[in-house]
């Protein structure tokens, strides 16, 4: 008895058939769902910094906008007790030196241990990440009496140096490398006459950008909203952005209209950034999914 399995039917269109599938309502139902919950936040705290200092504690607060908060930002911005501009300067600076470091940094470090073969790569790569089971807390009294033994102390340096590489990038870079990038091409690549150098640079660095990017953005957005650490080693005449704002609040009543006008000017840059790498961001995000 012979036993025969029946035609399958072929599937008109193929991959065009499923490339021009429609999502359905309910998606677009949830997103915009998702949508309107994360931006209900700036919203709130617009509507508070566009009134007065009385508007929070308004118990029949309107839902719409007020007129007070291209005054209550002048306040912020004039202030010379906050050092706005100072502390913007600062953040812009401290957050792009560390991203770009860490990145460099990271991605070199990840390439050897995806792809290079030495003695004692592996638990160096253990050592590297068992430093992420460390609390942060637990270095910061070290790390001052550090800095204060460097004369560092109230200088931007001193925030600067120790995020100038992270054990969650050198993790990040090498395991987006080792999956994605095919060891048959650094070695087509040395078989070229490349050397260690340039390999990495045409073909390691290319493989591993948008996991490079993604890695950017990250450390970016970490480093501005950092606020322990600079609020210990810095002063208010050499501040970061969050150092500056905190001034803010550090009067007996808090005017919470100043405090978010403040919040959300420095929410700005951070804005502007993902609207111009959001498309490298998502392409860093679908890099790592599985595909078919």
């Amino acid at each position: 008895m012979s036993v025969t399995t029946a035609p399958r039917r072929r599937v008109r269109g193929g991959a065009s058939a499923v490339a021009t599938m429609r999502p359905s309502w309910w998606i677009y139902a949830g997103l915009a769902v998702f949508l309107i919950a994360s931006a209900f936040p700036f919203y709130w705290s617009f509507l508070i910094a566009s009134g007065d200092r009385f508007t929070i504690n308004d118990p029949n607060m309107s839902w719409f906008p007020g007129g007070n908060f291209l005054a209550n930002a002048s306040t912020v911005l004039s202030n010379p007790a906050v050092n706005f501009w100072k502390g913007l300067s600062n953040s812009i600076l401290v957050s792009t030196v560390t991203a770009v470091s860490t990145v460099v940094l990271s991605t070199l470090a990840g390439y050897a241990f995806a792809k290079l073969r030495f003695k004692g790569s592996g638990p160096m790569l253990v050592a590297v990440i068992a430093t992420m089971a460390v609390p942060v807390q637990l270095g910061i009294v070290p790390l001052y009496i550090l800095m204060s033994k460097f004369g560092w102390t109230g200088n931007i340096g001193a925030v600067i140096i120790p995020g100038l590489v992270t054990a969650f990038g050198v993790f990040w870079m090498t395991q987006y490398i080792s999956q994605a990038l095919p060891t048959e091409l650094i070695e087509a690549a040395r078989v070229d006459g490349c050397s260690m150098i340039r390999t990495f640079w045409h073909v390691g660095l290319t493989a591993a950008r948008p996991a490079a990017a993604m890695l950017f953005l990250f450390t970016f957005v970490t480093s501005w909203n950092n606020f322990m650490w600079p609020y210990i080693v810095l002063d208010q005449a050499n501040p970061t952005l969050p150092v500056s704002l905190s001034i803010l609040q550090a009067n007996y009543f808090v005017d919470y209209s100043l405090v978010l006008a403040g919040v959300l000017l420095a929410t700005v840059p951070l804005l502007l950034l993902f609207m111009f790498a959001g498309r490298q961001l998502v392409s860093g995000i679908m890099a790592g999914a599985v595909k078919g």
